[in-house]
């Protein structure tokens, strides 16, 4: 069918006149599906290069054909060269068409591969994963209702290292020095608590650090904790225990000095209950440490927000889903900073701060005391 008549059509249908039919706009329009398309595709194929090591292959390699490529990652040829295909057109690596040879720029390895801490290739991840339950979110579509996390095959694993480099890399550095003399507490020895810890990362570096702490992490998931217990295990960490529980009206009454959340928050069954409870169960003077996204509640200040596209996304297929699955609140991912100080101070938290640090443009930490 031409094109006019395509147009045509699609304006009698919008209830439009040609006279008000923007044609250059139509076309803007298009042009950025395409772009959408090309980069859902994308994002997907760099989920491969991470998990196959393609990436972490190529940074430390020349100019190389695709059957040195494949033989470096230990690879199958045929589908290293049609993945190197994708990876040329969408201009992440260079080809030289006289020699049929692929490089990685240096300029792009810092935010693909592993040694850099900045590795984009990792949250590439999260959106394949989250679409494994696709379908089942269209039925919820019709239906109503939600997810559960064992419809997200890897997810935890996903989580545990998108959380090795956001907060894990930086926990000493620049997140848990927003507590004034914690790091001076945790070395002469106090309890602490991180709630919804998946496989525990944050917590059994904060163990192995400090030995005269005492490290309890709590989550709903068992297969998640199972990690958890496993990695203790092969660090010989004594002073760290995991326990599988529904966080919704838990309380552990004056239990801990520091308690936190790391993205934990927002998909919980029941989020009000879970931060009543952290706040009944921390030692008169302890505090909270609350990572969680940080966008705002309110949909119209969120437009500028580069990563608002994929954080609603995620939040469609997986956040929101899971919490009402479990007949929670369905909060969603973009909960925003103001509903999340509003429900802190609810839950009889005083001494709120906001902070916001430079390696981790997507969340935002906040320090209460209860």
């Amino acid at each position: 069918m031409p094109d006019t008549q395509i147009q045509a059509e699609t304006r009698q249908t919008i209830g439009t006149t040609a006279t008000t039919f923007d044609q250059a706009r139509s076309e803007q329009f298009m042009g950025r599906m395409v772009e959408f398309m090309n980069g859902a595709a994308v994002s997907m194929m760099a989920a491969i290069g991470h998990k196959t090591r393609l990436f972490d292959t190529m940074a430390a390699l020349p100019a190389a054909s695709s059957q040195q490529v494949a033989d470096a990652a230990r690879l199958d040829e045929r589908y290293v060269r049609e993945w190197l295909a994708v990876m040329v057109t969408a201009g992440v690596v260079e080809y030289d068409a006289a020699a049929c040879t692929y490089r990685l720029p240096a300029e792009h390895v810092p935010f693909l591969t592993d040694a850099s801490g900045t590795n984009l290739a990792v949250t590439a991840q999260l959106l394949p994963v989250a679409t494994r339950a696709m379908d089942r979110v269209v039925e919820c579509f019709h239906k109503g209702g939600g997810t559960h996390y064992h419809e997200y095959p890897c997810f935890h694993a996903c989580m545990a290292e998108e959380s090795a480099q956001s907060v894990v890399a930086h926990l000493f550095t620049a997140i848990l020095p927003l507590v004034p003399g914690v790091l001076e507490r945790l070395g002469q020895g106090i309890a602490v608590m991180d709630a919804g810890c998946g496989q525990g990362r944050a917590l059994l570096a904060m163990a192995e650090r400090f030995p005269k702490s005492r490290f309890v992490g709590l989550d709903l998931c068992e297969d998640a904790l199972d990690a958890g217990w496993r990695m203790a295990r092969e660090r010989n960490l004594t002073n760290v225990f995991f326990e599988a529980r529904d966080l919704s009206d838990f309380a552990e009454p004056e239990a801990f000095d520091l308690i936190t959340t790391f993205d934990a928050v927002h998909d919980q069954k029941n989020p009000a209950g879970l931060l009543r409870g952290i706040a009944r169960s921390l030692k008169p003077g302890g505090t909270y440490l609350m990572q969680d996204i940080g966008g705002s509640s309110f949909l119209e200040r969120n437009l500028e927000n580069p990563f608002a596209p994929l954080l609603y996304a995620m939040s469609t297929l997986h956040c929101m889903p899971v919490s009402l699955g479990q007949g929670g609140a369905g909060l969603g991912t973009m909960w925003g900073v103001e509903l999340a100080e509003n429900m802190l101070r609810e839950a009889g938290f005083r001494d709120i701060t906001c902070h916001r640090l430079e390696h981790d443009p997507v969340n935002a930490y906040f320090v209460s005391r209860a």
